[in-house]
């Protein structure tokens, strides 16, 4: 059985979009409702918040420095050294309910993000692609919760979800232009505790799957098999991304919204940034090119 420690204590209410940077040796994620950005460096202890204007959905790291962030307001490039966002895009004015959600960078460097109605109570959010020197465009939709957006070691093939509907979906991908092909299902709805929330890739193409009101995670191979089921402390794991100098640890963000005290209290890693080592690595974290 996978030993799971708690890696940094909050309590976050909606800990999402976690990643590794190498060049600070750090881990980044947001606490949606916070809102907030986080940043902790395992070998030094060092621990930053940036507080957010609105609700903050998602980050992905910029090749030229700096973040880009997706807010309730816009898309915005984050630098975190002064502190400043600058916007690039506000496509989503019209529905104010509406929120960027999961985000992920392919092999090239292109910008993938989700939006969606906070909550997920209808289905108004939409799939955009940012091609660097771009602006975000509409690709797909409309969706409830988008999320699981993750790309192969070759990248050649991207993954998807709406977490209302269940199916984790497989695009084959060109890398060049960023097309997707028709999908197939890579895991059923109902093939996996739980639903299926923000995933990450490792580095033999196996996709691990946190599954939301399940407490565990689930690494899918690329036939669609679940080989490995990690049990958490914590029924709400929203992302997933490995770290560490070698890339052989495997961080999730956690919730506790809506949770009882009752639950919290049966709940150790409800709402703290969870982490195990599972035996295999990861990938770098792909950098937004523009």
């Amino acid at each position: 059985m996978d030993a799971v420690d708690i890696a940094f204590r909050g309590p976050f209410e909606l800990g999402e979009s976690i990643f590794w940077d190498p060049a600070l040796g750090a881990l980044w994620w947001v606490d949606i409702r916070g809102p907030s950005i986080e940043r902790w460096a395992p070998g030094t202890g060092r621990h930053r918040t940036w507080a957010m204007p609105a609700l903050i959905g998602s980050i992905v790291p910029r090749a030229r420095g700096g973040l880009i962030a997706g807010l309730q307001t816009g898309f915005h490039a984050f630098d975190p050294l002064t502190s400043v966002l600058d916007l690039i895009a506000a496509p989503e004015l019209h529905l104010p309910r509406n929120r960027p959600n999961d985000a992920r960078c392919d092999r090239s460097g292109r910008y993938w993000c989700g939006s969606m109605e906070d909550y997920g109570q209808t289905a108004a959010g939409m799939l955009y692609r940012m091609d660097p020197g771009g602006l975000p465009q509409p690709v797909d939709g409309p969706f409830g919760v988008p999320n699981s957006i993750a790309f192969a070691p070759d990248g050649r093939t991207m993954t998807f979800t709406d977490t209302r509907r269940g199916d984790i979906l497989a695009f084959p991908y060109d890398p060049e232009t960023g097309a997707r092909g028709s999908p197939r299902i890579l895991l059923a709805a109902g093939g996996a505790p739980g639903r299926p929330d923000g995933a990450a890739m490792d580095s033999e193409g196996c996709l691990w799957s946190t599954r939301y009101g399940a407490g565990c995670v689930v690494r899918v191979t690329p036939e669609g098999r679940i080989d490995r089921v990690v049990t958490l402390p914590a029924s709400q794991p929203t992302c997933c991304a490995f770290g560490g100098p070698r890339l052989d640890e495997l961080y999730i963000t956690t919730a506790a919204q809506r949770l009882s005290p009752e639950q919290l209290r049966l709940e150790p890693g409800a709402g703290h940034v969870l982490v195990v080592r599972p035996g295999v690595v990861g990938l770098p974290e792909s950098r937004f090119a523009g």
